[in-house]
This record gives C-alpha cells, structure tokens and sequence, in this order.
C-alpha cells in the first residue's frame, strides 16, 4: 500500500492523502493523464473505472463511470481547473445522474493533486476540499475513505506495466460500452505538432493515407465550429475511390476537437468522433473516442481492422512529417 498518511481536519474541511512510490514523478503524473491507465485505479478493486472522456487542460472535462460486482454503475465528472504539468492539477469533483448529468443533489467537492520528486522516487498529494462539515461528514459515511484506499491499491500494479501504454506500441481499440470505443496511440511529437498535422491540409494529405498505394486528393478542413470537412481517398491506379464527410462540433486547440463522420453517399445516422491530444512521456498520447450509431455498426467497423489502417498512418506521420 503506498500510501503513507492520512490528514482530516474537520475545521479546514479537508482531507489529505500523503503516497510514496519508486517511480519518477513523470511516470506517476502519466498514469494519471492516460485514462487507460487512470481507469484502472480511479475506481475501487470491485468497482472498476471506465473514462469516456478525460482532457487533462484548463476548462476540460472527464466523464466515467464505475461498475460493481452486480453491474450497478455510479458516474462521476469533474473540471480541470488548472494543470502544471508533473507539477499539480486541481479538479472540481461531482457526482452525475445515469445519462452522464452533473447531480446538483449531490455534494461537488475541490481537489488538488500534487506531485514531487523524493530520494527514493515520487511523493503524490491529494487534498479535497469539501463545502460544508455536513457534505464531509456524507461522503465519509458513503465510503469515501474505504474506496479511496482501496483504489490507490491498484496502482502500484499499473505504474510497473510500462508495456501496455510505452511510446511504439501500435494503435489498438478499446470497448468502452456497447456503443463507444476508444483508439489510443502515442505519437513521437508535441501536442501542437500533432495538432497541427490533423489541421493543415498539405500536411494531413502526406501522412493521412492508410496502408502504402493511397492519395489523399480531396482534404477540406473545418475551421471554425460549425463549419463541414471532407475527405476523399482513391487508390494509385484510381480504380477505387472513397472519402468522409461531416461537422465541426466542438474545438479547443490545441486538446481537443468533435466532430461527425459518415462515409460520402453511405445512408444513416452519423458517428460522433472526439479527439484529444495529451502530453505525455516521449510525445503525445492521441485518444479518439468514436460514439456508434448502435453496436452492430461498431463492430462491424472494428473488424474491417481500421486500426490497422489508422496505425499505417500514424507510423507515416511520425515517420515522414514529424520526424523532419
């Protein structure tokens, strides 16, 4: 158990979680800003954790859910009220109903997360900062303390898996739900280099290709909220042709962009596709949770081996734009 102290103090209406472990300050601060790893100790042992959304910048979001050993599910948020990378982030924390909707009945707390170098490795704070004696003493009584300690005893086990999430490994596909899945890949570039090559056309059209023997002739961007893209591709002997089209939803560069994507002349509804971009060691962790219209559709488009394709061009932006 890492975790070496702690401090209530009901006059400050604080509590304050003290953790030592063996490991740099920037691993430990990575395993918190990739939700693959987060999830896997935000929840407690038997209420895992899954993340649908986590942008690790001032005003972004996180949105999850934990299941329990019967399927119930709790969903919580919170808002990044500020981050100084491998330094700190502070968080308001809440509460949300079963459609993912802040729980105003609910007690919302502050937290912040701090981190240090040691002798022996890293040392992780964590202080919440509660509204009232009667919110405190509420989420004590709900098990607050129970399930943090047993969460923090996960993640010992996630910060010696350094396989699983290392810059090099291939693009891979995770479930989420029966309708959402999330594509992860960390990228040998800086949060804005990578940024920049998903919005600039002459550079999207070098490395956005797929497998070898494609062009990219057609690449309209969206720049502004609201505004339509469109990409088409067509094979090397221009026997086969086809492209996406959709909507701008939501931007803040450099993090993160939404947006609609249907295959061009394909019937039904769209997928919703959110980006986000994260620093982290070695380059910059691209997530992209894609939301299906239903889970047949999802698995069907998983299984043409589409991360097989997006890897391709990963490896050709690293390879033919970023490296140069």
């Amino acid at each position: 158990m890492p975790i070496t102290d702690v401090i209530s103090n009901a006059q400050d209406l604080t509590l304050t979680v003290i953790a030592d472990y063996p490991v740099s300050v920037t691993r430990l601060w990575d395993a918190y800003a990739d939700p693959r790893q987060l999830e896997r100790f935000w929840g407690p042992v038997q209420w895992p954790a899954t993340f649908t959304r986590h942008d690790m910048a001032v005003g972004g979001y996180s949105n999850y859910y934990m299941t329990g050993p019967d399927g119930t599910q709790s969903r919580g948020w919170f808002r990044f009220l500020s981050v100084e990378p491998y330094r700190s982030f502070e968080v308001e924390d809440g509460f949300a109903d079963e459609h993912g909707v802040p729980n105003t009945a609910m007690p919302t707390m502050r937290m912040i997360f701090a981190f240090e170098s040691t002798d022996t490795g890293s040392r992780f704070r964590s202080t919440t900062f509660f509204t009232s004696v009667e919110s405190m003493e509420q989420l004590v009584q709900m098990g607050m303390m129970e399930g943090m300690k047993s969460a923090m005893s996960q993640i010992d086990a996630t910060l010696a898996d350094l396989a699983s999430f290392a810059i090099g490994r291939a693009t891979d596909a995770q479930l989420l739900n029966d309708r959402q899945a999330r594509v992860s890949r960390v990228i040998r570039g800086s949060v804005s280099q990578v940024w920049r090559a998903h919005n600039e056309p002459a550079l999207m059209q070098r490395w956005l290709l797929g497998p070898d023997g494609w062009t990219m002739p057609v690449c309209e961007i969206a720049q502004q909220v609201g505004d339509r893209y469109r990409y088409e591709w067509a094979s090397a002997d221009g026997a086969q042709r086809f492209g996406f089209e959709g909507e701008l939803l939501e931007s803040a560069a450099p993090h993160r962009a939404v947006t609609t994507e249907r295959m061009i002349g394909a019937p039904g509804p769209s997928t919703r596709n959110e980006l986000t971009l994260t620093a982290v060691d070695g380059g910059t962790l691209l997530s992209l949770v894609i939301t299906y219209p239903t889970k047949e559709l999802r698995d069907m488009i998983l299984a043409t081996g589409m991360t097989t394709g997006m890897e391709a061009s990963y490896a050709r932006l690293e390879r033919e734009v970023l490296a140069g």
